[in-house]
């Protein structure tokens, strides 16, 4: 079965991935639309009346190639993220309104932090805990930017249900900021990443939030820029 499992992961991954390659055109110059213009909203929907916040946004005028979901996974890769253990997936997908003109759409999918080992690492975050994220597009017809709006959080591992950290949400966007700023690189190709403060995009506190969490309301833009593509020797 594991090996079934595993299988399902490289089937998300090229075989060799050596990164994206930037030849994709910009869908323009749009970093993102503001989901609350049309009634979307920064906070998802986790289930029974509960919700996250999308707290990390990556801009639509970022390397086309960063915006695919083959490009994202390599990106995540350069800053500790990978997908779930062996294909895996504990718990079910949550739910966005980014005001695009698609409504309520589940997520795309969920990586987990890595730990030094793309391949493997994950496993260890889903026993022990650590930071994961979920990723959703906007790309409607009232907003086709193709942003990503990634939900960020520091989670708690098996034995305690995968419940969110203390103060889990800031701190996982945080975390994910911090290792994502500036240059990073994964399997021959270079990101440059640049950020900027989102500030009172969502209501603060816990009203609403998944696990009782609290939230600064805040969220950061990353514009990911591919400034280097190599083949691995």
């Amino acid at each position: 079965m594991w090996r079934t499992n595993l299988l399902l992961v490289l089937a998300l991954i090229p075989a060799s991935f050596c990164g994206p390659v930037n030849t994709l055109q910009k869908r323009g110059n749009v970093s993102f639309a503001d989901p609350r213009t049309n009634n979307g909203s920064f906070l998802d929907n986790a289930g029974d009346g509960f919700s996250e916040p999308l707290n990390v946004v990556i801009s639509g005028t970022s390397s086309p190639a960063v915006l695919t979901d083959e490009g994202f996974i390599g990106f995540a890769g350069a800053v500790g993220f990978a997908p779930e253990c062996l294909g895996a997936h504990l718990g079910g997908p949550q739910s966005a309104d980014l005001g695009d003109g698609n409504g309520f759409q589940n997520q795309t999918f969920e990586l987990r932090e890595d730990f030094g080992n793309f391949a493997l690492g994950t496993c260890i975050e889903q026993l022990l805990g650590g930071n994961h994220l979920r990723l959703f597009r906007q790309n409607g017809s009232l907003a086709d930017t193709g942003a990503l709006f990634l939900a960020v959080s520091l989670e708690m591992g098996l034995l305690e249900n995968h419940t969110i950290a203390e103060n889990g949400y800031d701190v996982g966007r945080d975390n994910l900021v911090k290792k994502a700023v500036g240059l990073t690189s994964f399997n021959g190709t270079t990101y440059n990443t640049t950020a900027q403060n989102l500030t009172g995009v969502m209501p603060t506190g816990n009203a609403t939030i998944n696990h009782g969490i609290a939230v600064d309301g805040n969220a950061v833009l990353l514009i990911v820029e591919i400034v280097d593509t190599t083949q691995p020797g």
